[in-house]
């Protein structure tokens, strides 16, 4: 537990979460994967032992000699913030901060059995204090949930994946891990996105950042609200095709669309979950090898059957229809995509005076 001593204790009055466990923060889609993972004991501290003594040697020498690692001499307000969010999230190790000439703003965590959080010059000119505690928050989280051990993990198995394209079927299979894959990833940041959240405390600065990643600097030209209303329009725009278009999008990508990111951490900022985290009751790390891999899997389940209920969204509608049993898909199918080009009754039969043809028999 990092001490509350000069330099570590938060710049203001924050509540800080002792012993609080990562499962707390971590959408049921990410949780579920982690507590998987979590129980293929030993294989996780090999791949750290693996990483470290090539890739993590050559991150760490390659950041000392190309960016400005943040001390009390230099970068000393970012270097600040990562020891807040240590101390709030009750992490012991606190991970070294580089920041790096970049035009393009950016936060990263990289590494395995010794994270490294990276951000790069555009993002800390872009985001004033508050905005910056929620992202460095963010990449504490990801080094605590230890995601770049089982992203590595999973980029692995999908590298060994692609030895079976050969095999009949077998490119329909590469695809469907690395959608999976992407999914977790999609997923992985949303649960950061919350405990930026928990380190800042501060709903509207959380959301401010997110929205500059998509406005840029011109923070009085944006508005949250209006943002929020442009993300709620997205969830339920047009028809089947947009539906379709928005999906195939969204496949390709590793992180959210930000309006989406902005949408779900309001949401969540609303929350019982979350009100009760800041009320002290939150899983706790000592619990996490109680955690059951069929009860996370559950909540995930349960995660999505919710968000498939919620969603305005025409495809995703379908979907929800099809799963309740609705009538008459092909119709609505045809509708969407090729307008009702219904011309009229074509013409109605009385059972009552004539039985309907036997199964096989020609049409009348």
């Amino acid at each position: 537990m990092t001490q509350p001593t000069e330099g570590s204790v938060p710049s203001r009055n924050r509540k800080r979460f002792p012993g609080i466990s990562t499962r707390a923060w971590e959408h049921p889609a990410d949780r579920s994967a982690l507590v998987a993972l979590r129980k293929l004991s030993g294989f996780d501290d090999i791949l750290k032992k693996l990483g470290g003594m090539v890739s993590e040697r050559a991150v760490r020498l390659m950041f000392l000699a190309s960016a400005v690692r943040a001390s009390e001499r230099q970068f000393s307000h970012l270097h600040d913030m990562v020891r807040d969010a240590a101390y709030i999230l009750d992490l012991e190790k606190v991970p070294p901060l580089y920041v790096t000439q970049d035009p393009v703003p950016n936060a990263m965590c990289i590494g395995m059995d010794s994270p490294v959080i990276v951000v790069t010059t555009s993002l800390v000119e872009l985001l004033d204090e508050e905005e910056m505690r929620a992202v460095i928050g963010h990449e504490v989280a990801h080094a605590m949930s230890g995601h770049a051990v089982y992203r590595t993990m999973l980029i692995i198995l999908t590298n060994l994946a692609t030895r079976i394209a050969w095999i009949p079927l077998g490119n329909i299979a590469i695809l469907a891990i690395i959608t999976a894959l992407k999914e977790w990833f999609r997923k992985s940041e949303i649960s950061c996105d919350r405990a930026g959240l928990l380190v800042g405390q501060d709903v509207q600065a959380s959301m401010r950042g997110l929205m500059k990643l998509a406005g840029g600097h011109h923070l009085h030209e944006m508005n949250t609200d209006a943002f929020l209303e442009q993300a709620d329009e997205y969830d339920r725009a047009g028809d089947l095709r947009d539906g379709v278009i928005k999906l195939l999008q969204l496949l390709p990508q590793t992180h959210p669309f930000v309006a989406v990111r902005v949408q779900k951490l309001k949401k969540w900022s609303e929350s019982e979950e979350y009100s009760s985290i800041m009320a002290g009751a939150y899983p706790r790390r000592e619990q996490d090898g109680d955690a059951s891999v069929t009860d996370q899997m559950k909540a995930a389940a349960d995660s999505y059957a919710q968000s498939f209920k919620d969603t305005k969204d025409p495809l995703m509608g379908l979907v929800r229809d099809v799963a309740s049993g609705a009538g008459d898909i092909g119709g609505k199918l045809r509708d969407a995509f090729v307008g009702n080009r219904s011309g009229g009754n074509r013409g109605t039969r009385d059972s009552a005076e004539e039985p309907p043809a036997e199964p096989g028999a020609a049409p009348a």
